[in-house]
């Protein structure tokens, strides 16, 4: 009874998006990216085919799962090259940017979670693994993995009390977790959670993300306009910034900013009239990193990055980071900063997740209501003692819980 009324559901949201389809442009992207799957998925899986590789399949729900899992993706593709992979995204968000990843063989849409499509798409991929990042369940998918008998394996998972698994009416969802050969879980709270609903085939891997940063901060980058930007000048490097941290920001610099410091501000929104808004509320000059070529940067304070995919690597200029959300949804990546060992200042909501609170209780995080407490914040870190001791708080943490990537691919020698 409760499969039928999952089914339901699942039809009716795809009614719903091609409605919202009229309106809105994701839900446009979501649509058409889904139009006539099969043939497409057939026709991008023949190299494949005819070369006989053996498919391993990896489910993303969007990009920030895909970081979650793209340490795991190139650590398979570099030992066993011979296998031929298959990523699938349920948002467009994810799909539209990563569309072109060199590392998969091919990049496509999830289809509608519906027992037909997730029948079909099974049956035309054909897996010999699929490995779900974090958060995605669908119920059909899970099971015609498991009627197939293609071992299904769950990546950086994060179980909380709250979710439907750990309630009266989350049976249905509970037996998707039994689908699963092994669930890699980020924590002890994961562990004890699952075991409670009998879950035993689980284990603690870690964050991948972690490695991925570690990764990302290995790389040196070129970028220099940025160089010319810096020179020899402190650095506060604000990332993916929304209206209500910009607000919090631009009284702050405008206040509270020493003498001799520079701002690097990359807004989550990089449309035109965002853009101008934030301009008007910088107390200085202020330059856009695709107007900056040609110009004195020296000139300027402030340098709004305009486009998407530097930021991770511009960390390495600062002294110290604000990372956004805090005061809506919730914040974005701080572990990119932390990869250089910066402590990091952002909003009230950050609980959701783990390196957030950690690193708050260890001193190394910081997380402020208003300005007057980013002031105090900013004021103690700009003492020599207090930065060093907050810094090596996050370095010891990055350190001490990288590995995660390697973990699931000793697991996968006696898979694959």
């Amino acid at each position: 009874m409760l499969h039928f009324f999952y089914n339901l559901a699942i039809r009716l949201y795809v009614v719903g998006i091609g409605l919202a389809a009229f309106f809105n442009e994701k839900a446009r992207l979501w649509r058409r990216g889904r139009a006539n799957w099969p043939s497409q998925l057939t026709a991008a899986l023949l190299p494949v085919k005819s070369r006989q590789a053996p498919v391993i399949w990896v489910h993303c729900a969007s990009l920030g799962e895909f970081e979650q899992g793209r340490p795991l993706i190139e650590a398979i593709k570099q030992k066993y090259p011979h296998y031929a992979l298959v990523l699938s995204f349920f948002s467009p968000s994810g799909y539209e940017i990563r569309k072109n990843y060199a590392f998969a063989d091919v990049v496509t849409y999830l289809p509608a979670d519906t027992p037909g499509q997730a029948r079909q798409f099974v049956s035309i991929v054909q897996p010999v693994l699929a490995i779900f990042v974090k958060y995605e369940f669908w119920y059909n998918h899970l099971l015609q993995l498991k009627k197939a008998g293609v071992p299904i394996l769950l990546l950086a998972a994060r179980f909380r009390p709250e979710q439907s698994f750990f309630h009266w009416y989350g049976s249905f969802f509970k037996k998707a977790l039994h689908f699963f050969h092994h669930l890699f879980v980020q924590n002890q709270q994961s562990i004890d959670l699952l075991r409670q609903i009998g879950i035993h085939h689980c284990s603690i891997s870690g964050d991948t993300r972690i490695d991925r940063v570690l990764q990302m901060a290995a790389q040196q980058q070129a970028f220099p306009l940025i160089d010319a930007f810096v020179a020899r000048a402190p650095v506060f490097v604000a990332g993916s910034t929304w209206p209500a941290d910009e607000q919090l920001l631009g009284s702050f610099f405008k206040k509270m900013l020493p003498p001799g410091w520079k701002v690097i501000i990359a807004p989550h929104q990089i449309d035109a009239a965002h853009l101008s808004g934030l301009e008007s509320q910088l107390p200085g000059a202020a330059i856009r990193y695709s107007q900056a070529q040609g110009l004195d940067l020296q000139a300027f304070r402030f340098l709004i990055i305009d486009n998407v995919g530097m930021l991770s690597q511009l960390y390495r200029y600062g002294r110290l980071a604000y990372i956004g959300g805090g005061f809506g949804a919730g914040i974005h990546n701080t572990l990119e900063p932390a990869a250089y060992g910066l402590p990091v200042i952002f909003g009230p909501r950050f609980q959701k997740f783990d390196e957030a609170r950690d690193l708050v209780e260890a001193q190394g995080f910081f997380s402020v209501k208003n300005e007057t407490e980013l002031n105090s914040v900013f004021q103690s870190l700009i003492e020599s003692d207090a930065y060093i001791r907050a810094s090596e708080k996050v370095i010891q943490y990055l350190n001490t819980r990288q590995g995660a990537t390697q973990l699931v691919m000793s697991y996968l020698a006696q898979v694959l």
